[in-house]
Formats: structure tokens, C-alpha cells, sequence
């Protein structure tokens, strides 16, 4: 694998309006019919880390997540916006580690850690491709 140039505290903002598409009532929460979704903040971070690191790695290298830890501290209606922020803090090998902020218009809303690893495109696009085959070869048996 090419050696990566990433160095830590590059870092990338991501926001969204919060619609009734974002609302836990779709994620399985009807009790929170108008409030953001945990899943929806989860899909923020991952855009942020992957914003902030993909352009700069070389040509057939991708990030997958690997891992992610999230504070949902606190409750954000339907219309207002959520702003997250991924910092790389950390790169190790072919491991990026992130941490996050995020925000409404009344302040924070959810903190915590992500981590990716750097890997080849196509050598992830065969992993899968091999790991269904196996699964349809089962599927003969």
C-alpha cells in the first residue's frame, strides 16, 4: 500500500437541516416523533471523516469505518441544523482515528470517536464479491 500523507488535524464540517426524514419516528423511536435521529448523526460523522480524508489519498485507496463511539448529549427538533466536525487525531498504520463534535444552533449535541482504515478499492470490491459467492455456493448446497 502507497505510504499515506495524512497528518493529524485535518478535518471536515458536514451539515444538515433537520427534516421529518431525520426524525427518530423513522428510525424506530416513535416516542421522538419531531427530534433528530442518533442513526442520522452516526451517517454525519462517517460523511465528515470521509470528507475530510478520501480526496487525499492516492488513486484505488478508499476508507471503510471500522469503528464508531457516539454521545448523543442532547435533544434536537425537527428545523433546526446539526453541524458535525471530524478531526483526524491520530493516523497508525493504515488506521485513521477521528474525533467528532456535534451541533445545533443551540449548542452541542453529541460528541465521541471514529475510526477508519485505508484500504485498497479493489481489493475490498473482491473481498465481497468472493464473500457472495461463498454465500450462494451455501445457497446450492
Amino acid at each position: 500500500m502507497a505510504v499515506l500523507q495524512l497528518s493529524p488535524g485535518i478535518s471536515a464540517v458536514v451539515q444538515k437541516r433537520v427534516t421529518e426524514a431525520d426524525t427518530a419516528l423513522h428510525f424506530g423511536s416513535g416516542a421522538l416523533k419531531t427530534m433528530f435521529a442518533t442513526p442520522v448523526l452516526a451517517a454525519l460523522v462517517i460523511e465528515a471523516a470521509v470528507k475530510a480524508v478520501d480526496a487525499e489519498l492516492p488513486e484505488g485507496l478508499v476508507t471503510v469505518g471500522t469503528g464508531l463511539e457516539i454521545r448523543h448529549t442532547a435533544p434536537t427538533p425537527q428545523g433546526l441544523t446539526v453541524t458535525v466536525q471530524a478531526v483526524l487525531e491520530k493516523v497508525q498504520d493504515n488506521r485513521l482515528f477521528f474525533r467528532f463534535r456535534a451541533y445545533d444552533e443551540m449548542g452541542e449535541i453529541g460528541h465521541g470517536t471514529h475510526q477508519r482504515a485505508v484500504v485498497s478499492l479493489s481489493g475490498i470490491l473482491a473481498h465481497a464479491a468472493a464473500r457472495r459467492e461463498r454465500l450462494e455456493g451455501e445457497k446450492k448446497k
